[in-house]
């Protein structure tokens, strides 16, 4: 693998709008990535499939991913790859605000997990927008989830299942109680139609 860090941002049609504000921001870091690789799903495979297309085009030795209706913050990856070293991390997550259908940012907590720290013997959401090692992250790769599934009392999307996996696999998950990205909220979607993962495999 290359030094440095790439980009993945899968989108469907329905997120133009959003898409130029999310590319923006990934090549706007203070730490620039070596890659951006937008994938478009096309087919209408899911989230799982797209993103998972994207994770095979990466060639550097982190994967960052961010969904394409989200931003990052000019210090995201700074503050995430810094984790990563300090805490000799395989796997790091910060923490969002939620940008509303107006655009305004508020430092809310809807998931209450901000400054939890991390327990692989319980593991709890971290959202997908996160920093990975690549080697990891194509070993274990996404799946979609199964409809309305649940882990645990916890939604079993796509995400979710990646992490239990990257746990499974002996990850290191470290997070980083540091907002760096905004979550656009604004309702379950399906493809084509803009809106917020919700754990069933045909929504984004």
């Amino acid at each position: 693998m290359k030094p440095g860090v790439s980009v993945v941002i899968p989108t469907h049609a329905g997120r133009e709008r959003y898409l130029e504000l999310a590319v923006a921001s990934a090549w706007g870091q203070l730490v620039g990535p070596a890659a951006v690789h937008v994938v478009e799903d096309e087919s209408h495979a899911g989230a799982a499939a797209t993103r998972d297309r994207g994770l095979r085009l990466v060639e550097t030795e982190w994967t960052a991913f961010l969904d394409s209706d989200d931003v990052l913050y000019r210090e995201h990856l700074r503050v995430l790859l810094a984790g990563a070293r300090i805490h000799r991390a395989d796997y790091v997550f910060s923490y969002f605000d939620v940008i509303d259908e107006l655009g305004r940012r508020r430092a809310v907590d809807p998931l209450g997990l901000f400054g939890r720290v991390f327990d692989p013997s319980a593991p709890h959401q971290t959202t997908i927008t996160v920093l990975v090692r690549t080697e990891l992250a194509q070993a274990v790769g996404f799946r979609a989830p199964m409809p309305g599934g649940m882990v645990d009392g916890q939604v079993a999307g796509e995400d979710y299942g990646f992490l239990l996996g990257c746990v499974a696999a002996g990850a290191r998950v470290v997070h980083v109680p540091r907002r760096t990205w905004g979550w656009r909220h604004h309702g379950p979607g399906a493809p084509g139609v803009p809106g917020n993962t919700s754990g069933r495999s045909d929504r984004w």
